[in-house]
């Protein structure tokens, strides 16, 4: 099984990627968007169906590079349990189970999921995906009382959550991980465990401050060199994608929207 499964990093700090890929799932393809350009979020799942269509992937596991694996081998046994269980998506929610996360539970922050590449990639429509960032009331059914933390159920602050509703909507089924808040002096950093309880990994959260902050840089190395016990060994080289174009098409984009916005508080 493990020829078919791939991980995917959408990274905008490749300093702090070189030192938490060794920790990442040995022997899997890896596969990188570069960020710097700006890509993330939503624009980094429609380009990750494009680059990715190809490459013939069963499962994809997403870890952003502020992700350090405490035992990388727990993923094989998630997929496992995936596999048997149906499920298309796994992932810690986004509102009620990180305290500093209040956003909507029905999603998932994409720090750290696995998806059923295969399974997703045949229904992928860009378009149809785009126009299901909207909620209803109670149109799910989970049971939110289990939730220790705050949330919002009409939350749409992460523009990727289009994707979790539409594969939500088309009766997808939704494996979601517990985590925490593991340190008494960190109370940024995350622990998420799978679904037995067995600590997986940690999300360290500020990649983009890494070697820039003190603060966060600090609080980072300190899990690097007082928390995870493990060989990082050498990472494997992974294949890097970048869209030279997304900046300026972004940059366009905006100044078209304004212009658009003008010209209709003219007409007005």
């Amino acid at each position: 099984m493990r020829k078919n499964i791939a991980i995917l990093s959408t990274v905008v700090n490749f300093d702090l990627y070189q030192k938490s890929s060794p920790l990442f799932p040995k022997g899997l393809p890896k596969y990188v968007i570069d960020g710097r350009n700006g890509m993330h979020a939503m624009d980094s799942i429609r380009y990750m169906f494009k680059k990715l269509k190809d490459q013939h992937i069963d499962w994809l596991i997403m870890a952003d590079e502020d992700v350090l694996f405490i035992d990388s081998k727990l993923v094989f046994s998630l997929i496992e349990k995936m596999e048997a269980g149906n499920y298309s998506v796994c992932g810690v929610r986004d509102g009620g189970v990180i305290p500093h996360r209040i956003q909507n539970p029905y999603g998932i922050n994409t720090f750290f999921s696995i998806i059923n590449f295969k399974e997703i990639s045949d229904l992928w429509n860009e378009k149809e995906v785009l126009k299901h960032q909207y909620i209803l009331k109670d149109e799910f059914s989970d049971d939110l009382t289990i939730l220790q933390g705050d949330f919002s159920k009409e939350s749409l602050f992460e523009p990727y959550y289009c994707f979790y509703f539409w594969l939500r909507r088309k009766g997808k089924k939704f494996l979601f991980l517990n985590a925490t808040v593991p340190f008494e002096d960190d109370h940024i950093t995350n622990l998420v465990f799978d679904f037995d309880g067995n600590p997986m990994l940690y999300h360290t959260w500020y990649a983009r401050s890494y070697g820039s902050n003190e603060k966060h840089t600090k609080r980072i190395d300190t899990i690097f060199d007082h928390v995870v016990k493990v060989d990082r060994g050498m990472a494997d080289e992974p294949i890097i994608f970048k869209d030279p174009t997304y900046a300026s098409k972004k940059y366009c984009k905006k100044q078209w929207q304004r212009i658009k916005s003008k010209l209709s508080s003219l007409i007005k």
